[in-house]
């Protein structure tokens, strides 16, 4: 069974998840300087196999190429959100730190097998366009990204974003899932699939608010 710890990264606390099956590992969204999680890794012996993007909105990659430069890991990420990379990299602005370029790999949805289990790439879409979830059903963990928090949504007035969609895909691939499925948001603190069906006000009340 994968273990998860968190690491609140960058000017938006984003959560950076590293996820564990004994001695492999991941990273998924490294939203800021990963000195921490790069620390903890040397501390108890741990070399991740790659980094995974829930989408390339600046708080979820600010950290990739730092990551990437201290660790040789490849970031995969969906390329519908590659569009986004123009405006990010370089930029900064706001009071954001520059997010300096990288290299990434194209990621579909699909399955995949990583740290011994199978993971589902989940397309959940509407936060922005490319936004993936990781749903790694044996163990019950969900990574959603800025698709759904704990008692909220992702918002959707960013290039691409769309509250209907977004609403429709947590329904039709979130909501099918267990209930005891613990959730793992890229803000936040981690919620469960049943939680979220009973008390999140956007989907209460039969239909969408």
């Amino acid at each position: 069974m994968v273990q998860v710890i968190d690491f609140q990264l960058g000017p938006m606390q984003t959560n950076c998840y590293l996820v564990t099956n004994g001695s492999e590992a991941i990273v998924i969204d490294p939203g800021g300087d990963p000195d921490s999680l790069l620390n903890y890794l040397k501390r108890n012996g741990i070399e991740p196999s790659l980094i995974l993007n829930t989408h390339f909105h600046l708080d979820h990659i600010l950290g990739n190429n730092a990551l990437q430069q201290a660790t040789g890991l490849s970031i995969l990420a969906s390329p519908e959100d590659g569009f986004l990379l123009q405006d990010q990299i370089g930029g900064g602005g706001f009071g954001f730190p520059k997010v300096e370029p990288f290299d990434y790999e194209g990621l579909t949805p699909g399955e995949r097998e990583w740290l011994g289990e199978t993971c589902r790439i989940l397309s959940t879409p509407g936060h922005s366009p490319g936004s993936l979830s990781f749903h790694f059903p044996e163990s019950g963990k969900l990574f959603s990204g800025d698709l759904l928090f704990a008692g909220s949504v992702g918002r959707t007035d960013l290039p691409g974003g769309s509250m209907e969609q977004l609403l429709t895909k947590v329904k039709e691939n979130v909501f099918v899932l267990p209930e005891s499925t613990v959730i793992y948001p890229g803000h936040g603190p981690e919620t469960t699939v049943g939680q979220e069906m009973k008390t999140n006000p956007f989907f209460q009340g039969g239909g969408f608010l």
